[in-house]
């Protein structure tokens, strides 16, 4: 089969590999489309050793079982699926109380096991969802980061939404955007350096845009809501500055939750924090049942993906380069393997 290999540091190629063979319980999925994720392409860029080569990456994909094997698996050849990003064990405290993705044995495709960005892929039945008829593939592959969105607005205690501001429109920070509007019904304002992101934010209905280019975000954003700050706000981008952002962007008991991973060590005024009582959360992925509702929300509401770049297969190691090109200012590449599915 063909793959979008990732043989040493810095190097990306199509070529031909073993198609995988499928475990007990597991199917043998041929893999229609797959998204590249910023997660990827940071730690492509980085040289991360979250992902070390030689690899497939690809974690958000949908396809059409070819075989399984033993009990479920085996029952679900030829049906279309939608696949979690995360390999659960099922039996530790966290998947037991739903929380999936913070399984603490997880494995994650393309980073602990054979990636998606390629012909075939093995996949647990367990974590499959049946693609429902009528949902475009280049729709279909959102499932898991709109799954992202829907757990990173299942934070904190407070149940105030009505007015969120999303720092990043990246992909994962549209999709916080996307279940915002369709779940919350929320006034979202929404931040970015691209314009061609905040165009797609628009897209996806976004009530206010923010260049913070040319714009101040804080002044946007009490200006937006007539004196007020957000209730809510959710950070995409994740470096230090962003973080603080968030918290001087949030009212009094109001909630930050910090889903971006650009920088990892931070200082803040914690005194904003603690005399403001604001509940700062983490938001990492989401569950088994988040990726369901995230099918269900797609299929119902019909997402428009004008903004994201399709390329055919051949073309996968030029679609991930471009996306790490400021020039070429893509917001998100789906590479298509089985377009016919």
């Amino acid at each position: 089969m063909r793959a979008l290999y990732y043989p040493a540091w810095n190097e990306l190629e199509v070529r031909e590999v073993p198609i995988p063979s499928p475990n007990e319980g597991e199917v043998l999925l041929r893999v229609a489309s797959c998204g590249i994720c910023g997660s990827e392409l940071e730690t492509f860029k980085n040289a991360s050793p979250r992902r070390t080569p030689p690899l497939i990456m690809g974690h958000e994909f949908c396809g059409q079982v070819e075989e399984g094997r033993g009990g479920e698996a085996g029952s679900l050849a030829g049906q279309k699926m939608i696949s979690h990003a995360i390999v659960h064990c099922g039996q530790c405290p966290a998947c037991l109380r739903g929380d999936t993705n913070l399984c603490g044995g997880r494995q994650v495709f393309g980073m602990h096991r054979t990636g998606a960005l390629a012909e075939y892929v093995a996949v647990p039945e367990r974590i499959l969802i049946p693609w429902p008829a009528g949902l475009p593939a280049a729709s279909a592959i959102f499932a898991e980061p709109l799954a992202n969105g829907i757990n990173a607005l299942r934070q904190g205690s407070s149940p105030r939404r009505s007015r969120i501001v999303v720092i990043g429109a990246g992909p994962i920070g549209l999709m916080c955007l996307f279940a915002a509007k369709r779940i919350h019904h929320a006034n979202v304002v929404v931040s970015d350096r691209l314009a061609e992101r905040l165009q797609a934010a628009r897209i996806l209905g976004a009530d206010c845009t923010v260049n913070v280019l040319q714009q101040d975000l804080e002044t946007e954003v009490r200006t937006h809501w007539s004196g007020e700050r957000a209730e809510y706000v959710i950070d995409a981008v994740g470096n230090a500055e962003t973080k603080r952002l968030a918290l001087a962007l949030v009212e009094p008991g109001g909630t930050v939750v910090w889903v971006g991973l650009h920088e990892d060590q931070m200082s803040l005024n914690s005194y904003a924090v603690t005399l403001g009582q604001k509940c700062v959360a983490g938001s990492y992925s989401g569950s088994l049942n988040d990726l369901k509702l995230a099918v269900q929300l797609l299929a119902s509401e019909n997402m428009d993906t004008s903004w994201a770049t399709q390329y055919p297969m051949e073309q996968a190691a030029t679609a991930f380069r471009d996306l790490l090109k400021e020039e070429e200012k893509k917001v998100k590449a789906i590479v298509q393997f089985h377009a016919a599915l």
